[in-house]
């Protein structure tokens, strides 16, 4: 019997939609790292992206649990000295609630080109509207 190592040439991908209201920032980043990476797939293979694109709405009414809004840190450097700029959380999610998620997402892919073609494939946007409905995304439940 041989083992079935999938291909990029026979991927066949599909669109899903998460809401992210009222959901778990971790909760929810781990569902859409699973299905960006197709490990949800019978036909998983790790080292091909075989798996689909997400769209995740309403990323302004994520919550956070205990603490974590005003203790958790993001930080960026510009790369010059003096160039680390430090945010809380409750900062990103009033300002830039999309990158707060899309960060807790992407930072549970893998390292490298493989994970940077993943992270192609998730959309997120703050409200409820978005640009991909030609696309005829599945609408997924988080529990």
């Amino acid at each position: 019997m041989k083992t079935f190592m999938q291909t990029k040439e026979n991927i066949e991908r599909k669109w899903y939609v998460i809401d992210a209201e009222g959901q778990t920032l971790g909760r929810l980043a781990t569902k859409a790292a699973t299905i960006l990476r197709g490990k949800h797939k019978a036909t998983y293979t790790p080292h091909v992206d075989c798996g689909d694109y997400v769209i995740v709405i309403n990323a302004s009414k994520v919550k956070l649990t205990g603490k974590k809004l005003d203790d958790k840190m993001y930080y960026n450097h510009s790369g010059y000295p003096g160039g680390l700029r430090e945010r809380n959380a409750r900062t990103m999610l009033e300002k830039y609630p999309e990158e707060m998620v899309e960060r807790a997402i992407v930072g549970m892919l893998p390292n490298g080109p493989l994970g940077a073609k993943m992270a192609k494939k998730l959309f997120v946007y703050k409200d409820a509207n978005h640009k991909h409905t030609a696309q005829n995304p599945i609408e997924l439940k988080i529990d």
